[in-house]
């Protein structure tokens, strides 16, 4: 741990950082969320429909909102770091 610590010290964040960092979190997982209940009832529906080649369209699209979500995420929390 030390010599970790010595190659790549940790920075310390200020109380208004870690706000901004929180803030940060909270607001992409209200966006995550938000399109997780939109894509989860269009998969829903396309499977209700017996489309499963729709639904299973829809997930792919969810799971690569999801991740590009995150992303965006990380890098503002990069930048306020």
């Amino acid at each position: 741990m030390e010599r970790l610590e010595k190659q790549a010290p940790t920075a310390k964040l200020t109380d208004a950082q870690k706000q901004e960092l929180a803030e940060i979190d909270s607001l992409y997982k209200a966006k995550i969320a938000e399109k997780e209940v939109f894509l989860q009832s269009q998969i829903a529906a396309a499977r209700a429909k017996g489309d499963s080649e729709g639904a299973e369209q829809v997930q792919l699209q969810l799971s690569r909102e999801v991740r590009r979500l995150q992303e965006e995420c990380e890098a503002k929390k990069a930048k306020v770091r």
